[in-house]
């Protein structure tokens, strides 16, 4: 998979066994991007087949989420730009649905992935058998083996794990319902609570829209008042503005400042 995404620079790749799911993070001038997200999606199909898919995870595609991430406004168009593009491509030449999501979504409901991904993939594809969701882009029906796509443009986003030290599925359930800007906790946070069967632990599982709102050092702040925390984890990159004060107690597995700090990585490719 890795060498599919060819033709912009494979900054990262990170994947999970018990959440079923791997990212990779590129980077490239505009022209360069869209075409590496094809070519990606083109060997996700081939290689995934989601009727027989596993995963914590929630997903609807085999390339669940295609996002080209801005690094600062002006250059918000030239991501727009090529996402739009790259979800045409995937629509018209592999037959794909893309459906647009967050700062792209065409209707209100579709900003947020979660109400997409209800049900799951299986339920989206009824969906949009019944006409509920129309795809932006490509076939009014989900591809048999592939699912959907869901695409966007956006500022940085951070995925960032912690596990727990009790093995208490419940407590981290409860942990993640906290955190969660919908059930009134920190602003521009998502969360879950999973059990890991390959490390024996359960994990709140978290993206952090705005890390300028809410820098990781509050989430875990937030985490520990009400769990003792194991370890964390970075999926991807981050800025290394999200990390300021981060506490120097916590281990953060396999983290290289070199490798997963956004401008570092930027530099050195």
């Amino acid at each position: 998979m890795a060498r599919a995404f060819a033709g912009a620079a494979l900054l990262d790749v990170h994947s999970d066994a018990d959440h079923g799911r791997s990212v990779y993070t590129l980077a490239g001038p505009q022209g360069t991007v869209q075409d590496a997200l094809v070519a990606g999606a083109a060997a996700a199909l081939q290689a995934i087949d989601l009727r027989f898919h596993t995963g914590l995870h929630p997903f609807v595609g085999a390339l669940d989420v295609m996002p080209v991430v801005y690094l600062d406004e002006k250059r918000r168009g030239a991501a727009y730009a090529e996402v739009l593009a790259a979800a045409g491509r995937v629509g018209e030449e592999l037959e794909v649905p893309v459906v647009l999501y967050g700062e792209l979504a065409t209707r209100p409901e579709r900003r947020e992935r979660a109400w997409l991904r209800q049900g799951g993939w299986r339920a989206l594809a009824d969906r949009i058998e019944r006409g509920e969701v129309a795809p932006d882009f490509g076939p009014r029906r989900a591809h048999p083996t592939g699912g959907v796509i869901l695409a966007t443009a956006r500022a940085p986003l951070i995925a960032f794990n912690l596990d727990l030290v009790e093995d208490d599925l419940a407590l981290a359930r409860r942990v993640a319902a906290g955190l969660r800007e919908s059930g009134g906790g920190l602003a521009g946070v998502r969360a879950i609570g999973l059990r890991l069967e390959d490390r024996g632990r359960v994990q709140v599982s978290i993206n952090v829209h705005d890390h300028r709102a809410t820098p990781l050092r509050a989430v875990v702040e937030a985490v520990r008042r009400e769990a003792d925390v194991a370890e964390a984890e970075l999926v991807g990159l981050a800025p290394a503005a999200a990390f300021d004060g981060f506490p120097e107690d916590l281990t953060v597995r396999g983290f290289s400042p070199e490798r997963h700090l956004l401008e570092n990585a930027l530099r050195s490719n």
